[in-house]
């Protein structure tokens, strides 16, 4: 069997109530120890700044104008025009008194303003800090008032909720610019609490007519403050220094130039995670790195097709929920066709499965299906696609092999956190052992596992498994303004992440599991929510799902969110004929879902306490609007509970009644 991790040191058995610990596994490239840095390379400002000087007249950032609500074709601005931007923005952020590690908020949705934003904090030692575009009130509250945020840039429908009066941070801002415009209501309502507005041309004038000498940071300076959106409790903020950047960025680098199709400053990626989540982030300063190009989606999430097609990406990343919709619209399209069609489809997906299967890469196992039948969905995604990437939770291994075959693209799932700057393991292409899993460690990280008693989680058991931590160069310097939180997650030099995994004998790491969600039912037995919702989840009949246990109750239950499209099929085979919401309403409806929950826990051998035993449902997907799912469609586990608290009572009151 191949090896694609380097085992670096043995694991430990436990003794005197320690945990065991397993194997610490590294990147082949750092097999002999890390490599040495790129000494160009040493913060994000020099990511940057020596693309400028590289590349100035390549396409950097792109944007839609949108006029009269008709969406335009993209508009670019160069390496060298945003550098211009940066210097002036940098320059007026002086003018008003921004001091080297002073904090600058950044609240609104991706767009070039926001990297210029950025990046003008960088070249001035300032503390960048973003501000999720979907955070309410409250949650910014804390964060400019935790972070004590004296300047923030603000996509201007964002200004009039920070001077809301219930948004009590405004008062200690000293400036808000507007990434447009700010109208002389927002303005004069802003002065009456002493807040200086200004419009994105204002200061960029400002900074022309006072020009400030750049003052660039040094490695170990706090690049970004960056407030993880969490699932319950407020927000941590994640202090992250320049050079864990740079580290992060140049490894980056190293790993992909081992591959043959590399790439290069002619890629083109369209970013639509939020700026303010690491994954994203991080894979713009990569693209910055390699002087490539960025392009932002108008801001309507929905029309994302319409984006794609029109940027004609080579790289896309998302979180699974995305690609679960890709899966959803091409599955969708496929029931459409004829039966000749379909059967056609299938074989050529077979044929060309068993030939990656056999090692072929993705381009050379069957050119005949691809032209045939795949190069259609390539097309759909604009036709240049060369590599998606999956993270932020498990991807299905069912959809990823399927947009293997089927995208004519690499595909890999990665994983890491906000506290270890999102790249801690990335998939090989074209390895068909590692469906399912997210790769390899880092090229300057380590990885290992601890046990989990309490579980049944053992890295030193026949299938090695426990709580993943991390250690090495691309980490957060700690919780800011919480030491103890830091101590209880850091631990003898290694982070401590919650998340579960499995490490094969190759050294490919899966994610099994989450500590955190860990419930103990009436009976004793142990529960791991969100492991089952991933497994649930995998039904067709599933659009999204929330497991709920309760340590006073032997059964679990969920609020389902089911598919459309499957509902809509059932009924029609039933012969029903109402909409979807009146649909849902329908008692048989919820047989017919806890029928197929059922069915999927037998198939993936559940234990019958891990069986949802009733189910509420609801039609309108979580959202993060009402606060249910974090910004990265994680579940608010807190927040659901509090929202479906009748249904969930409901619920246990007819199990209880029928004493199942």
């Amino acid at each position: 069997m191949r090896s694609f991790a380097a085992k670096v040191e043995e694991g430990v058995k436990g003794i005197d109530g320690k945990p065991s610990v397993g194997p610490v596994y590294r990147n082949l490239l750092s097999e002999k120890g890390f490599p040495p840095m790129d000494s160009e390379i040493t913060t994000a400002w020099d990511i940057f700044s020596k693309s400028v000087e590289k590349f100035p007249e390549n396409n950097m950032l792109g944007w839609r104008r949108i006029v009269d609500e008709k969406v335009g074709p993209y508009t670019w601005k160069t390496y060298k025009e945003v550098y211009e931007e940066v210097l002036q923005i940098g320059s007026a952020l002086r003018a008003v008194g921004a001091e080297p590690g002073c904090r600058v908020g950044i609240y609104g949705i991706n767009c070039p303003q926001w990297i210029i934003a950025m990046e003008a904090c960088a070249a001035h030692t300032l503390i960048c800090v973003p501000l999720y575009d979907t955070l309410g009130s409250g949650a910014v509250d804390y964060i400019v008032e935790h972070a004590e945020i004296d300047f923030v840039f603000v996509q201007d429908t964002k200004i009039n909720g920070l001077l809301e009066p219930d948004c009590k941070c405004a008062k200690r801002l000293k400036a808000i610019v507007s990434f447009t415009n700010v109208s002389d209501e927002l303005s004069h309502k802003a002065s009456e609490i002493g807040v200086k507005t200004y419009s994105w041309l204002d200061f960029l004038h400002m900074g022309r007519e006072k020009p400030e000498e750049t003052n660039p940071p040094k490695p170990f300076n706090i690049c970004t403050i960056m407030y993880t959106s969490g699932t319950s409790g407020d927000p941590k903020g994640v202090v992250l220094t320049h050079q864990a950047v740079a580290t992060l960025v140049v490894g980056m680098d190293l790993y992909m130039d081992q591959f043959e199709d590399k790439m290069t400053h002619d890629d083109v990626y369209l970013s639509f995670l939020p700026l303010a989540h690491i994954l994203d982030r991080m894979n713009e300063e990569f693209f910055f790195r390699k002087g490539a190009s960025v392009g932002y989606y108008h801001g309507n999430f929905n029309a994302l097709r319409d984006d794609i097609q029109e940027l004609k990406p080579t790289y896309l990343a998302g979180v699974p929920r995305v690609f679960e919709r890709i899966h959803e619209g091409i599955q969708k399209a496929l029931q459409e066709l004829n039966p000749r069609r379909r059967l056609i489809f299938d074989a050529l997906y077979k044929h060309k499965l068993a030939w990656m299967n056999r090692g072929y890469s993705h381009s050379k196992a069957s050119p005949m299906a691809d032209f045939i039948a795949f190069r259609k969905i390539r097309d759909k995604l604009g036709g240049r696609i060369r590599l998606l990437v999956s993270g932020g939770a498990p991807l299905s291994p069912e959809i990823e092999e399927f947009l293997r075959v089927t995208c004519c693209c690499f595909v890999v799932q990665g994983y890491g956190l906000t506290e270890t700057l999102g790249g801690t393991a990335l998939g090989f292409p074209d390895e068909m052992c590692m469906l399912g899993t997210v790769g390899i460690p880092a090229v300057y990280n380590e990885i290992r596992l601890e046990e989990v008693a309490e579980m049944g989680y053992d890295p030193l058991g026949e299938n090695p498994s426990g709580e993943i931590c991390i250690r090495g160069k691309c980490m957060f310097s700690g919780y800011y303004k919480n030491p103890e939180l830091t101590d209880e997650v850091m631990k003898d030099g290694w982070f401590h992440t919650g998340d579960i995994g499995q490490i094969f004998p190759n050294g490919v790491l899966k994610i099994i599991d989450r500590k955190k969600n860990l419930i103990k039912l009436s009976q004793g037995e142990y529960v791991a929510l969100e492991n089952l919702e991933n497994i649930y989840g995998q039904n067709s009949v599933v659009q999204d799902i929330w497991v709920y246990g309760d340590s006073f109750k032997s059964m679990l239950v969920a609020v389902i969110v089911p598919n459309p499209e499957t509902v809509n099929r059932w009924a029609k085979d039933l012969g029903h004929t109402k909409p979807f919401e009146e649909l849902c309403s329908l008692p048989e409806l919820k047989e017919h879902i806890v029928s197929e929950l059922k069915s999927t826990a037998e198939k993936n051998k559940l234990r019958k306490f891990e069986y949802i035993k009733a189910v509420a449902v609801e039609t309108k997907p979580f959202d993060v609007e009402r606060d249910l799912v974090t910004a990265t469609l994680k579940n608010r586990r807190n927040n659901l509970l509090k929202y479906y608290q009748v249904q969930i009572g409901e619920m246990y009151r007819i199990l209880a009644s029928k004493k199942i």
